[in-house]
């Protein structure tokens, strides 16, 4: 096939670039470049003849619908989107306009392209998206494809706006859609702005390791790479209409989490000043940071035959060595905005300077 995707200069966006190539797809790749936006990521696969680039923001409708007539892709698959919630909180608009705004220019892109091409049964439109959208758990329970959307951060909310659009489109224009919901991702190429990054860079350079609250919120961890396997697949077999929850079968809590990189850290690259996880240190917490993420995989399990690969133990232990051997990579990125610091921290500290 010929795909397009978007945000594939992204953490899971790359990952699907360099899988869907190396599996003999030709690629489009569309990235506006934003600040956790890296060339780098797919620099494997930039000499592939099927791969191609383009610089365009999917906020840009026009420059959307020349790219579909550039290219004529076979498939849709869109991650491109604002994703830290910390950095939703400090300034929720560019989560409305490139999440909401954009996949609904992303939609009517697509669907102008498959109605001008005689509506082909074969070409799809795939939304990937959060597990957040489902809002919080508690001790017990999991989400599945049916929980109602409860979402309670702003990029959560966005998110939930877009997946909705998505079934809109589906249902009022017959645009065949498939639909993900995935866990916490992990793994190389992940921008050092998140929970994994953050650990283990803020290690190597002796600098406390915050954990939000008192560490017990509770994520599903899904590798990447099994991410991008999965998405991949439900491209190929999924149903159309159908959407499809994608977990890693990997609860831990972010204490857990945290403790279990210093461990690998204390084993691949011992520290002459101690154990790491002597840098634990508990910070305010998040705003409404919701409390547990479990997915239910059955679905995908039973109908696509698919299930991740990676332990947890497995993939953090990869994703160690992956920060350890690729410091040329996240260096220059920590020089970018917003990297380093918290963000996030006041909810009330959002609307400060913007009073009429």
């Amino acid at each position: 096939m010929k795909i397009l995707v978007t945000g594939g200069a992204g953490f899971i966006g790359s990952a699907v670039v360099r899988q869907a190539i190396g599996a003999g797809h030709d690629v489009v790749n569309v990235d506006a470049l934003t600040y956790a936006a890296c060339l780098e990521n797919v620099a494997s696969v930039v000499d592939a003849p099927g791969y191609a680039f383009e610089h365009v923001d999917i906020r840009d409708r026009a420059a959307l619908d020349t790219v579909f007539t550039r290219h004529a892709p076979d498939a849709v698959m869109h991650l491109a989107a604002e994703s830290h919630v910390d950095r939703s909180i400090d300034g929720p608009g560019a989560f409305i306009e490139t999440n909401i705004t954009g996949t609904y220019n992303m939609l009517e892109a697509a669907r102008s392209f498959w109605v001008a091409h005689g509506k082909p049964d074969t070409f799809r439109f795939h939304h990937i998206s959060t597990d957040e959208v489902f809002g919080s758990l508690g001790p017990t329970g999991m989400f599945t494809e049916e929980t109602p959307y409860d979402p309670r951060s702003p990029y959560s909310a966005s998110k939930a706006a877009s997946d909705h659009l998505v079934r809109a489109w589906a249902e009022t224009y017959g645009l065949p859609v498939v639909m993900t919901n995935c866990s916490n991702n992990y793994g190389p190429y992940h921008f050092p702005e998140k929970l994994v990054p953050v650990v283990i860079l803020n290690a190597l350079a002796g600098k406390p390791l915050p954990i939000y609250g008192d560490g017990s919120n509770v994520r599903d961890w899904l590798y990447v790479e099994d991410h991008a396997d999965a998405l991949l697949c439900v491209l190929q077999k999924g149903a159309v209409g159908r959407s499809y929850n994608i977990g890693g079968e990997n609860e831990l809590s972010n204490l857990e989490l945290v403790k279990t990189l210093c461990a690998i850290l204390d084993e691949l690259r011992p520290s002459s000043s101690g154990a790491y996880a002597d840098l634990i240190s508990f910070v305010t917490d998040r705003p409404g940071h919701d409390a547990r993420y479990a997915i239910d995989p059955t679905r995908i399990r039973t109908e696509l035959g698919w299930r991740p690969s990676v332990t947890v133990q497995e993939g953090l232990r990869k994703t160690v060595q992956w920060y350890l051997d690729n410091a040329a990579w996240w260096q220059p990125l920590q020089a970018r905005a917003g990297v380093g610091q918290r963000l996030g921290r006041d909810a009330d500290a959002a609307v400060k300077g913007h009073a009429p």
